[in-house]
């Protein structure tokens, strides 16, 4: 990225500040829930369609815009949905929708999603790209299928080099940008596992099923069996949320339940995963007598960062803050659905800092979340920069 070209952006990013800001705002007060983005969706389509951009809406919610031309095409997604969370931030933008917020920070990617769309406006009319930029406003990311999925079958990686998405991280300063090559989030998937037996009285298990007995083998001795199964490297966890088997002491039931979530930071181990679980319950309750049905609901890839994307990201940063302001950062087990774009395509997700210098450090998916308002506009220099030197300027 030349740099008159970092400085149109910072220039753009600067001049539309104050409307970014208050776009955050606006969406803030105004939360959405998954595929019930309407109000979302038509804002940012009136502010795109006003920068120059190409918009076209997807079924239900979401949109879609391009800018610029040629064969190549370079993505930048931002997801747009809301929490069933109550807004208790004390901010005068708290939400007015009683049990929904922001609590992801889905607003504020939005916001600087739109600032890099304004900046590569004028970056397109002074310096002709080498390819399209095209943005993604994706609903939908915090549930299971996710929103990904849908934009995904309306073709929206077709042509795509490369994708870039930022989520907000309240564990890094404003000012700092979060990179890592590799896995940034983990896989997450959703496991339940129900026994049926016999049943019978506990003075008598030779006679029966033992289902709670098999219960517990599974509950406990699967995450040992995926340790030994399945390479460590690969960070495969498994948690149980819901254990549930009969109603008295003395009783043997003849139904049990284990519910929980299976997060792994590989691709490839997650691929394997789901076959090694299921032979696993069947081979654990085999010799209690009870039979074992596996409900395995595959959620969402892990974000895998690849090396070209994030030198693309580091550029970014580099030219759009400096390089002091790119930070490492930890893999996290969360899960995240922009996994589903690059186990398509190439690209890469940097960490955002929303955290005010000296300030507190706030929890995602809290309802007292805060945010350090200056991290929109940073993001969309990220963005706008990143789009600019995947694609690089026409005739160079």
């Amino acid at each position: 990225m030349t740099e008159t070209t970092a400085q149109t952006i910072a220039s753009v990013v600067d001049k539309h500040d104050a409307e970014l800001v208050g776009l955050r705002r606006d969406l803030h007060l105004h939360p959405e829930l998954s595929w019930s983005e309407h109000r979302t969706t038509e804002v940012v389509a009136d502010l795109l369609e006003a920068a120059g951009w190409r918009v076209t809406r997807t079924p239900g919610t979401g949109l879609v815009a391009e800018i610029g031309s040629g064969a190549r095409v370079v993505a930048l997604r931002a997801d747009m949905d809301a929490l069933p969370v109550q807004d208790v931030s004390g901010e005068p933008w708290a939400s007015e929708v009683a049990g929904l917020a922001h609590a992801c920070g889905h607003d504020v990617h939005v916001a600087a999603l739109v600032g890099a769309a304004q900046a590569l406006s004028q970056v397109v009319e002074q310096h002709p790209l080498d390819g399209r930029v095209r943005l993604l406003l994706q609903p939908a990311e915090e549930v299971m299928p996710g929103g990904a999925l849908h934009l995904i079958a309306q073709g929206v990686l077709d042509d795509v080099e490369q994708i870039f998405a930022l989520h907000c991280d309240p564990a890094i300063d404003v000012g700092s940008i979060g990179l890592r090559t590799g896995s940034l989030t983990s896989a997450a998937d959703r496991i339940e596992v129900r026994l049926s037996g016999t049943g019978g009285h506990t003075s008598r298990p030779h006679l029966t099923g033992d289902l709670t007995f098999a219960l517990a083998k599974v509950t406990t001795e699967l995450p040992a069996v995926l340790s030994r199964r399945m390479d460590p490297r690969a960070g495969v966890s498994v948690v149980w949320g819901i254990i549930q088997a009969g109603s008295a002491a003395n009783v043997i039931p003849d139904r049990g339940l284990a519910a929980g979530t299976v997060r792994i930071l590989d691709a490839v181990a997650w691929h394997e995963c789901e076959q090694i679980v299921r032979d696993a319950v069947h081979d654990l309750v085999h010799p209690y007598g009870v039979t074992a049905t596996v409900d395995y609901q595959r959620g969402v890839p892990p974000v895998v960062n690849d090396a070209g994307a994030i030198a693309v990201l580091a550029a970014a940063v580099r030219d759009g803050l400096g390089p002091e302001a790119q930070v490492g950062v930890l893999q996290s087990l969360g899960g995240e659905d922009f996994g589903w774009y690059l186990d398509t395509v190439p690209g890469a997700m940097f960490r955002l800092g929303t955290r005010a210098r000296g300030g507190p450090t706030y929890e995602l998916h809290q309802g007292n979340l805060r945010v350090d308002e200056r991290a929109v506009g940073i993001g969309a220099r990220i963005l706008a920069g990143a789009a600019v030197a995947a694609l690089g300027i026409a005739g160079r």
